[in-house]
This record gives structure tokens, C-alpha cells and sequence, in this order.
């Protein structure tokens, strides 16, 4: 019998279809990420034949010498750069993740979710409430930005950023963009603006938001420099990786009030984050639950699952990273 392990609790959509197939399917118990040391003793004595992993799961040559039995990590995120794929790919180990095509309006939902909330200052204003200090109305308290005629400016415009830029163009913002390639039938449709570069496009912008992956060439993009580029009005948003900002000049640039605001989605050092910054009144942090709708988790699921069935009926897994 095929051996499933699942490295944490995920939507019954996707259990289901491996059971139906007749697969064993073994679930992480406890509502907490698992240790290495743990994924590795549970591997060993499980023999299992598949995995389904998740970002925080740390999947390298220790792993893969531990757990010979196992021929498919299928990620259970669009990203996976949790795994080593070099070793995996010179074990003969496949590889998969789960882009869900709903994954792009649930993240474009939240990106701009937060863009309101920093510039209506919702989240200030709450916890105003909750604190009882709220007297009467005041024509000057916690007064915001209204976004109608104002200029977001999108770093990529993948599929989530794509949707990004729609969303606000319904908002009527006015839209600049940066990417490695123009993107005319963005343009077309949105009337947006193309920027040569970064340090073009955060000058213009009264919000940016971040929709690129994390590679070398990312890493710190939004550095102490290019924070000082940005408007001292100016809000960041982050929904895409956190090592994508340098978050320890972030802290200082909101403390010092180099822009207004900014909303993370994700951490540079996620779980934990830069010393002072949740004591900041300008920053808003969601943990990293920007695609959790009910319908993209169900539809990631569904997708880590079938690439488990691809393999073992012996296709190429529909979402491989490996060619």
C-alpha cells in the first residue's frame, strides 16, 4: 500500500482524494510546525512513500539521506524554496508545489485589504476603541488618505500582481508598475504605467506593494536606501516574501517616520519579528495568511494531492518543479 505522510492539519479536500485512491494517509497530530528532527524520526520509521510538505518544513540533503523510502515532496504552497532541489533532483526525487489559480485573488484580496486599512488607519483606530478612550467625535482624530486618484505602484505583476492592479484600478487609482518585461495588455487594461526600475517607480507611489519571489537578486530589495526614495507619506505593503525587505531598516524608517506606514504579510525571519517592531503604531502584521480563503486552500489541497497521484500512476506530476 501507497504511504502518505502529511507534515500538518490540511483541508479535507485533498485527504479525501488520496484515500479514494487507496492510499494510507498519515496526518502530523499536533497543530504546530514540525521540528526537522522530528519530520525525520517519523520518516524513518513511517517508510513512507510520499510526502506532502509545507513551507516551514525544511527539506534537505538530511532529509533525503534519512528518508530514502520517500519519492515525492509535494509542497503544499506555490513557493518551495524550503527544498533543496538540487539534491532532490540528483536523488531522483521528485518535486511539486501548489500554485491554485485562486491563490491570485486571495492574496490580491488581502494586498489591498491592507492598503485600505493603513490608509483609513483601521487597525489604529480599533484598538483606540478597545482601549475606551474613544470621547466623542473629533474632526481630527485618525485622519487618513483617501486612495481615489492616488498612485500605487506594483513591484511585479505575476498573476497576484496582475490583480493587484485590477482591484485598484476599480478604486480609481492611478497605477505604476515595474517588472523584468512591460506588460502592455496590463497597460491596456488599467492604464497603467511602466517603470524602468524600482528606484523609478517608489518616488511616484503613494502605496507600493511587493508581489516578487525571493531570489538572490530580491533579496533586500527594499533596503534602508530605497526606503529614503519613497515618499515620507508613502505606505509599503508586503504579501509576497519577507526577506524581500530589510526589515531591521523598515523598523527604523517607521520609527523615524522616513514613510507613514507599512502592512507585512511575511517576515524576514519569520515567525519571529525585527526587535520593536510590533510595538509600532504605523505597521500592520497578519501572519502570513494571505491566501487563506476557504476556497484557495481547498483548491491547494486538492492540488498537492493530485500531483501525490500523478507520480505514483506513474505521470509527471501536473505542478513538478523538477524538469
Amino acid at each position: 500500500m501507497t504511504k502518505i505522510f502529511i507534515t500538518r492539519k490540511i483541508p479535507e479536500a485533498g485527504i479525501t482524494l488520496l484515500k479514494q485512491k487507496g492510499y494510507q494517509v498519515d496526518v502530523y497530530p499536533k497543530d504546530q510546525i514540525m521540528s526537522q528532527r522530528e519530520l525525520i524520526r517519523t520518516l524513518k520509521k513511517g517508510a513512507y512513500d510520499g510526502v506532502i510538505s509545507l513551507l516551514t518544513d525544511k527539506i534537505d540533503a538530511t532529509v533525503f539521506e534519512a528518508a530514502p523510502s520517500v519519492k515525492i515532496f509535494a509542497n503544499y504552497a506555490s513557493g518551495f524554496d524550503n527544498i533543496d532541489l538540487v539534491q532532490a533532483k540528483n536523488r531522483g526525487v521528485a518535486v511539486s508545489n501548489a500554485p491554485a489559480p485562486q491563490t491570485s485573488e486571495s492574496v490580491a484580496e488581502h494586498t489591498l485589504a491592507l492598503a485600505l486599512a493603513l490608509a483609513a488607519r483601521i487597525v489604529e483606530a480599533d484598538e483606540y476603541m478597545r482601549q475606551g478612550k474613544y470621547k466623542g467625535w473629533d474632526p481630527m482624530l485618525y485622519i487618513g488618505m483617501d486612495v481615489l486618484g492616488k498612485t500605487l505602484g506594483i513591484v511585479g505583476v505575476g498573476r497576484i500582481g496582475g490583480r493587484v492592479a485590477h482591484y485598484a484600478n476599480g478604486l480609481g487609482m492611478k497605477i505604476v508598475y515595474t517588472d523584468v518585461a512591460r506588460n502592455e495588455e496590463l497597460e491596456k487594461d488599467t492604464g497603467a504605467t511602466y517603470c524602468v526600475s524600482v528606484d523609478e517607480l517608489l518616488p511616484l507611489s503613494d502605496i507600493v506593494s511587493l508581489h516578487v519571489p525571493l531570489l538572490d537578486s530580491t533579496r533586500h530589495l527594499i533596503n534602508a536606501e530605497r526606503l529614503a526614495r519613497m515618499k515620507s507619506t508613502a505606505f509599503l505593503v508586503n504579501t509576497s516574501r519577507g526577506p524581500v525587505i530589510d526589515e531591521i531598516a523598515l523598523t527604523k524608517a517607521l520609527k523615524e517616520k522616513k514613510i507613514a506606514g507599512a502592512a507585512l504579510d511575511v517576515f524576514e525571519f519569520e515567525p519571529k519579528l525585527s526587535s520593536g517592531l510590533a510595538k509600532l503604531p504605523n505597521v500592520i502584521l497578519t501572519p502570513h495568511i494571505a491566501s487563506a480563503s476557504l476556497e484557495t486552500r481547498d483548491q491547494m489541497a486538492e492540488i498537492a494531492a493530485n500531483n501525490i497521484i500523478d507520480f505514483f500512476e506513474g505521470r509527471m506530476p501536473r505542478n513538478s518543479v523538477i524538469k
